[in-house]
């Protein structure tokens, strides 16, 4: 994944309040990677670390550093950082650049720009911004609802049922995230959101009847844009395996751009009523990530009851 510094001017210019204050032939640069850095050390002549691919960010605390250089030490230290090959860089609370500072930019090519969002701030927007361009993204086929706050990805071969399952759950006052195409990206390490593609959003298709737009007949109450993605359920047809979990306490997973999610397999017949069973599945994970398991605290109540019995059998030496 890369983004040009131009991609990035046009998308945050009115965001950020950027301004170009030198280097526009700098634009096509490319920025390859998510992380943001200040120049500090490597204006201090420690160069040996200094990651040179990132976006670099001059704030109050570089500029009154490079005011107390002499213009030779200022000179230096301003050459090796923009000849090092940097992206781009800031400077915040629209501070005065010094001469030296637009030299060295223009000469080594690279697009100097201004805001007036302090340093911190500033830190805080763009690095969610660029973590959001560079995350993992993939597309996944299925449908995506809200059930009492708990992201649900059905999945299934085709045909077998997963929107009307979310119709019917948007039905009860759930929300549709997506469905049919799913657009998955993670965030951070472990957490992943789906939404629907920008010209799918809000539609779904039901064979026989065509496309429905969800929000213009249930309202945007029925709705999200997108969501985070907590359990997996798999829709499968009834006899198709013998295998299935009846207990609750063998759990199944499965991995998408390499976060392990929980995975529920439904085996469909005429008749089940899938959405009461997605929204039980739904309340028994908010009940397991508050810390209670019902299928554990069964089998130790079944044990502790046990133990007479057991006790007996140990001491019966016939």
């Amino acid at each position: 994944m890369t983004l040009t510094v131009a991609s990035l001017l046009r998308r945050k210019r009115d965001a950020f309040s950027l301004s170009v204050l030198v280097g526009e032939r700098g634009l096509e640069r490319e920025i390859r990677v998510p992380e943001v850095s200040s120049p500090g050390l490597a204006l201090a002549g420690y160069s040996e670390r200094f990651v040179s691919n990132r976006v670099q960010i001059f704030g109050q605390t570089e500029i009154a550093y490079l005011a107390s250089l002499s213009d030779a030490e200022r000179g230096a230290a301003l050459t090796f950082v923009f000849q090092s090959g940097v992206p781009c860089a800031f400077i915040t609370k629209s501070q005065d650049a010094p001469e030296q500072l637009l030299v060295a930019a223009e000469a080594a090519g690279v697009t100097l720009l201004s805001t007036p969002l302090k340093t911190g701030d500033f830190y805080r927007r763009l690095q969610p911004y660029l973590e959001e361009e560079f995350a993992p993204r993939t597309s996944i086929h299925g449908s995506l609802a809200d059930v009492y706050g708990i992201g649900l990805l059905f999945m299934g071969p085709s045909g077998i049922g997963k929107s009307e399952c979310v119709l019917d759950l948007v039905e009860r006052g759930h929300r549709l995230v997506a469905d049919d195409l799913i657009l998955v990206h993670r965030r951070q390490s472990d957490i992943l959101l789906g939404r629907a593609h920008e010209h799918q959003r809000h539609h779904m298709e039901m064979r026989g009847v065509g496309i429905i737009d969800i929000r213009a007949m249930f309202g945007i109450r029925a709705v999200r844009e997108q969501k985070r993605i907590e359990v997996v359920v798999e829709l499968e047809v009834w006899g198709a395996r013998d295998d299935y979990d009846r207990t609750g306490l063998e759990t199944e997973e499965c991995e998408i751009l390499g976060v392990p999610l929980p995975k529920v397999r439904i085996p469909l017949n005429p008749g089940k009523n899938i959405t009461v069973i997605a929204e039980v599945i739904a309340m028994n994970h908010l009940l397991r990530f508050s810390g209670e398991d019902p299928a554990a605290a069964f089998e130790r109540d079944l044990i502790e009851r046990m133990r007479p019995v057991r006790d007996y059998l140990e001491s019966d030496d016939e």
